[in-house]
């Protein structure tokens, strides 16, 4: 693909072109001219546009009405008139904020993400744990929205831990999460924890 390299504020009218199209204004002329622009979101959540931090919220949140991810993997700013492919470095988001309401599995999980946006756990936006091919540490992902995630900050996932219950699920001993009336696993128990903690709870008085 070809690089182009429309500047923030460029891009920021060209999504307002939209916005106002939506509302019932005249649309603008659809020519989508795609190609490779110069902005990267890293790790930690920062946009970078040839480079520098795009320090202004206001805009990356605006960005982020307009992102989408492609069937390959690939992220892309796209509006009537334009369609670019950015880099992710990791995932688009991050979860910096959790508010548990309930417990047990009546629990309900909320997570807010750096841009603002808020995302309550449940089976149509589910927590997902990998691991880190490097470090093997387990690294948390929930989906925000239209295939897009946000990684749980490691903050955010010990706090998800001191939330966790043990479950067994068929012949997995899991450790993990109750909201909005589902079950998501953060870990499995080593075989010997869980043949621990399945006697003592034989052994304890009814």
């Amino acid at each position: 693909m070809a690089e182009v390299t429309p500047n923030p504020d460029q891009l920021a009218k060209h999504i307002s072109a939209m916005g106002t199209a939506r509302k019932g204004g005249t649309s603008p002329h659809r020519e989508l001219v795609c190609g490779d622009i110069d902005i990267r979101i890293a790790r930690d959540g920062t946009w970078f546009y040839h480079g520098s931090p795009i320090g202004r919220k206001r805009l990356v949140k605006l960005f982020a009405t307009v992102l989408k991810r492609e069937p390959d993997g690939s992220y892309v700013l796209e509006t009537p008139v334009e369609k670019g492919r950015i880099q992710v470095d990791d995932v688009p988001f991050v979860a910096v904020e959790l508010v548990a309401e309930g417990e047990g599995e009546s629990q309900c999980l909320t997570l807010r993400t750096n841009i603002d946006e808020s995302v309550t756990v449940d089976q149509a936006h589910p927590i997902r744990v990998s691991e880190d091919p490097e470090t093997g540490h387990p690294v948390p992902y929930v989906l925000v929205r239209d295939a897009l995630e946000a990684r749980i900050a490691r903050p955010v996932y010990y706090e998800l831990v001191a939330l966790g219950l043990e479950r067994d699920v068929g012949s997995d001993h899991l450790y993990g999460v109750w909201s909005s009336g589902a079950f998501f696993p953060l870990g499995r128990l080593p075989a010997e924890l869980a043949a621990e903690t399945a006697a003592q709870s034989t052994s304890d008085p009814a």
